[in-house]
Formats: structure tokens, sequence, C-alpha cells
């Protein structure tokens, strides 16, 4: 009786992390899989908090509790649906923003954890916690640029809470640095904040705007109110 094959999380390198290359006339050259990148962005995650093989913050656990949730939702799945067709364009960006409680979270990271399995690296940017370490250590040029340039680069970054509290100049000119980069170079963001458009422009109309074009087509504004608030139904 044979026994069962055996299955496989990745099955371009059996789960070892490395794929061997076959050469004319020499042994194979063994290289990094693409899903070890994949575990060291999901590890991140968790140093974050998120542990993203068990995370309740799934599609189908998110709750439709009135019109505007469920807007909310389906601008979700047509940014994940329609992904793959914009994503080498400017406009290839989502924003979720407005009321508290609204569930702007909770579909960002749905959103991310999808692309994660489909082996789409998503680096979680929290806003508040990121830019505290950016702060504490901006006098150390190599960690300040090792950070900056895993924001800027990432396939895709999702900042989560952007401008959480009271902003400063410092706060604006980092994530500056990190947003013009990636407009310029046309990479995706999910982005969740309270700030409303009009906010987003007020604190700084050079960010406001670039996150206005590149989110263009998947913007979901929550109106302020308790209505609105998942956590005060």
């Amino acid at each position: 009786m044979k026994s069962p094959k055996k299955s496989y999380k990745c099955d371009k390198c059996n789960d070892t992390g490395w794929i061997l290359v076959p050469q004319n006339n020499s042994a194979p050259i063994a290289i990094s899989c693409k899903c070890r990148e994949i575990d060291k962005i999901k590890n991140d995650w968790e140093r974050s908090g998120i542990k993203t093989e068990q995370s309740n913050l799934t599609f189908s656990n998110f709750s439709i509790w009135n019109e505007s949730s469920k807007k909310s939702r389906d601008i979700a799945l047509a940014y994940y649906k329609d992904f793959n067709s914009i994503r080498t364009f400017r406009k290839n960006s989502i924003l979720f923003c407005g009321q508290v409680g609204g569930g702007k979270t909770h579909l960002s990271i749905a959103l991310a954890l999808n692309f994660l399995n489909k082996g789409i690296k998503v680096v979680y940017m929290p806003y508040r916690d990121s830019i505290m370490k950016i702060k504490q250590n901006i006098m150390d040029d190599e960690y300040y640029q090792r950070i900056i340039s895993k924001y800027q680069l990432a396939e895709v970054l999702l900042i989560d809470d952007l401008f959480k509290g009271k902003v400063s100049e410092s706060d604006v000119s980092i994530i500056f640095e990190i947003l013009n980069y990636r407009y310029l170079n046309n990479l995706p963001i999910i982005v969740s904040t309270e700030c409303v458009l009009d906010k987003l422009l007020y604190i700084d109309e050079a960010i406001g705007s670039r996150i206005y074009e590149m989110c263009k087509s998947y913007i979901m504004e929550i109106q302020k109110g308790s209505g609105n608030n998942y956590r005060l139904r």
C-alpha cells in the first residue's frame, strides 16, 4: 500500500526554503525561495501582535451591520479582485478613512492576509509604533535608512492608523519620504486612518494629495457618527 503523498505549504521548495537550480557543468546552486521572504514578513507581523495564520481579521469574519459597513466590505473585495490588473499603475491603492470603529483596520488586514497567502509581500506599518521607533533612532543613519527602505520598497505597504494622535513636523517628514518614493514608483499602499480626506490635506497637502491620487478609485470615507462605530452597536 502506497503511503499518502506528503503535502507542502510551498510546492516550489517543499518547505525547505531553498530551490536547487541545475547547472550544466557543476553541482546545482541553491537559491532562496520566495516563501522564505513571506515567512520573514509574517514573523514581522507577529512581532507587531498580529498572528497571520490565526487572525480573525478576515473577510468572512467581517460583520455587516449597516450600509456603510457593507460598502466598505464591497470596496475592499473589489480592490482585491482588481489588484493584479491595476498594481503597476498610479491608481493602485486603497484608503479606509473616517469614523472610529468603522472596520478600517479589519478590512485593511483582511486584504493584506489574502495577499500574503497569494505570495504577495505586504509589509505592516503600525503608524504610531513605527514612527516612534524611527524617531528614537533617527541619529543612527544605518538603522534609519534600513527601516525607511523597508517601507519604501515593500511590494505592498499597509499603513495602519496613519496620523493617529498629535502630528509633528518630523512625523510628516518621515511619512512624506516613504510615500513620495512609493508614489513615484507606482508601489501600492493600503491605508487606514481616522483622518478624512480634508484633514489629510490639512495636515500636509503633499501627502494628502498623493494618497488621494493613488487611492482615488478605492476610497471609503466612513461618515462620523456612533451609528458607524461597530463597538457601540
